[in-house]
């Protein structure tokens, strides 16, 4: 005979959901965003000040002035082309967490002339920069696709290290042979000479105009292109690829060079556009903060510009928060923290729920 055995399923336990209708995944998305309100109105209040007044501070902080506007599009540049170019490898599967170092390879690309060739006429200069930081980028990104398709290797921890490789060598040059002969002792890199900055348009530099063509190629590239399909085929079955007589590792080579260049570009427009110099700030993070842009804009081109312009506004009215109230750099930090967590939540709950034990099953021994 077989006796019955109680077998106990865990408490609480994380299961698919079926798919949701857009009415659903939109009002789990209000909802997100209400909570992330509330919670950060919370911290607020915990701390002494008026939640409606931050609130209000924060919108009106992005867009008081012409100029907190263009401080708004300065801080979305940069942001939108490096959210762009992780995409197209987001899209091949391929996870590419080394866009920082991307756009520091492109910026110090780009800064070689800038430092060094700055007699060349004024828009021959800025193309070569241009070409130069997408050649730079690029390469640093063709780096772990080469090992990955060569090796087997893993591209989430090859893409992060190299991050830190591209860091060094910033410092390396800003303490060695690029060091500013009249920097008096402080390691610095000196200021590009005005004729290899980018121009300004309607207050500011011309690397808004780059990242609206950009978003217009990704999008092109991706949805009209044969090289567009090849990533979303490779994308779900390498196999599959090969069967239909496509080459999994020259495609895979391709993208993540695009992919890098595309960031380095965005390194280029940051040194010659906002900060006037190769400087260790160069990426400041947004090639982590564009992981999360391109995912809560599900890998959509026209959805990262809008994304992106959203994190901009409260990074910028963040900052004015900060200044006006008295406050801590960190409790603006924390509250954009809270209203992420919030955000990818949500994201999480499109896509799974919570399921609670409600008796032990029986299995015959």
């Amino acid at each position: 005979m077989t006796a019955a055995k109680k077998i106990k399923e865990p408490l609480i336990r994380i299961a698919k959901r079926t798919e949701l209708t857009k009415r659903q995944t939109m009002l789990l998305r209000f909802g997100s965003v209400a909570l992330a309100l509330v919670a950060g109105g919370l911290f607020i209040l915990a701390i002494g000040t008026n939640p409606f007044e931050a609130y209000a501070t924060i919108i009106s902080g992005a867009f008081r002035s012409a100029m907190a506007v263009q401080g708004t599009v300065k801080i979305c540049i940069p942001l939108l082309i490096s959210a762009l170019g992780i995409t197209l490898a987001f899209k091949m599967k391929f996870w590419n967490i080394g866009a920082e170092g991307q756009i520091i390879m492109g910026a110090i690309f780009a800064s070689y002339f800038a430092l060094f060739h700055s007699d060349l006429p004024h828009w021959l200069l800025l193309l070569i920069m241009f070409l130069a930081g997408s050649i730079g980028g690029g390469l640093w990104g063709l780096i772990p696709a080469f090992f990955k398709a060569k090796f087997g290797t893993n591209e989430t921890l090859f893409t992060l290290m190299l991050n830190y490789i591209a860091l060094d060598i910033i410092i390396f040059l800003r303490d060695g042979p690029w060091a500013d002969p009249e920097s008096g002792g402080f390691p610095k890199i000196a200021r590009f000479d005005k004729n290899a900055q980018l121009d300004q348009v309607f207050g500011v530099h011309s690397g808004w105009i780059a990242a609206v063509i950009i978003a217009v190629f990704v999008f092109v590239y991706l949805k009209f292109t044969k090289s567009g399909y090849e990533i979303s085929v490779v994308s779900e079955s390498h196999a599959t690829a090969r069967y239909a007589g496509m080459n999994p590792k020259k495609i895979m080579l391709k993208t993540m060079f695009i992919s890098g260049a595309i960031c380095g570009i965005g390194g280029m427009v940051q040194a010659t556009g906002s900060d006037m110099t190769l400087a260790t700030s160069v990426a400041g993070g947004v090639g982590f903060t564009a992981i999360i842009v391109a995912w809560l804009a599900k890998l959509n081109p026209f959805g990262i510009m809008v994304v992106s312009f959203l994190f901009a506004v409260l990074e910028k009215g963040s900052s004015v928060l900060q200044s006006s109230f008295g406050l801590s750099s960190y409790c603006s930090d924390v509250l954009q923290g809270i209203i992420l967590f919030f955000v990818l939540a949500c994201e999480f709950f499109i896509r799974y729920k919570f399921v609670v034990r409600k008796n032990s099953k029986e299995v015959a021994e």
